[in-house]
């Protein structure tokens, strides 16, 4: 599988609706920062658990102004629902790595509550705003699981062998490490963050003809 963790690195706001998309995502950086330290296992599993949110989100609203208009979604919402399906799947193999624990597990339920609403209204009021902060997050997995990868490297966490659910979605060999999973996982986040800048850009009108299958 291809690295595409540096394809577009950084996007830098054009924008006030861009700044304001990049200052809450750092906003919610620094509590992750905060709360997790360099504990990247159990930081995945919050992460990829709000994460899930926004492509369900965007698909089912996309899915519904598309009945509503009785127009082409022009693959928006397979590729939305796909990428909620994805980050779906990196959550249920962080969680049989870090096995998180009751706190945790509360602390998810909270983040996703607020985080599901909250994003629920944006998409409403503001798609491309939605799809920047998505982009900006996924700017900022990248950075995570690179660190991650850091830590492995340097022999700060143990490199233990891949979950069997990891090695299944993604046909890794057998005898696949958690190094192999960060670095798939890593480009899955990639490709995310690519695809949602891009949809910002479709919706802010710089890339009028483009259709998400480009991205």
């Amino acid at each position: 599988m291809p690295d595409r963790s540096q394809a577009q690195p950084h996007h830098v706001p054009q924008n006030p609706s861009d700044r304001i998309a990049l200052i809450v995502v750092k906003t919610l950086r620094f509590f992750a920062d905060t709360f997790f330290a360099r504990r990247y296992g159990h930081r995945a599993v919050v992460l990829e658990t709000v994460a899930a949110v926004p492509g369900m989100v965007g698909g089912m609203l996309v899915h519904l102004k598309s009945l509503r208009r009785m127009s082409d979604d022009r693959g928006w919402i397979h590729t939305l629902l796909e990428e909620a399906e994805n980050e779906r799947m990196h959550l249920m193999v962080f969680a049989t790595i870090a096995k998180p624990n009751a706190l945790e597990r509360l602390l998810v339920l909270l983040v996703q509550g607020a985080f599901f609403n909250s994003f629920f209204v944006l998409y409403l009021l503001a798609p491309k705003t939605a799809h920047r902060v998505v982009g900006y997050l996924e700017e900022e997995a990248v950075v995570s699981y690179t660190h991650y990868l850091e830590e492995i490297d340097a022999g700060r966490h143990p490199n233990i062998p891949a979950p069997q659910i990891a090695i299944d979605y993604w046909k890794l060999p057998a005898e696949a490490t958690l190094r192999d999973v960060v670095l798939v996982t890593r480009a899955d986040e990639a490709k995310h963050r690519d695809v949602n800048h891009r949809f910002a850009d479709i919706l802010a009108g710089d890339r009028p003809g483009a259709k998400p299958a480009e991205a």
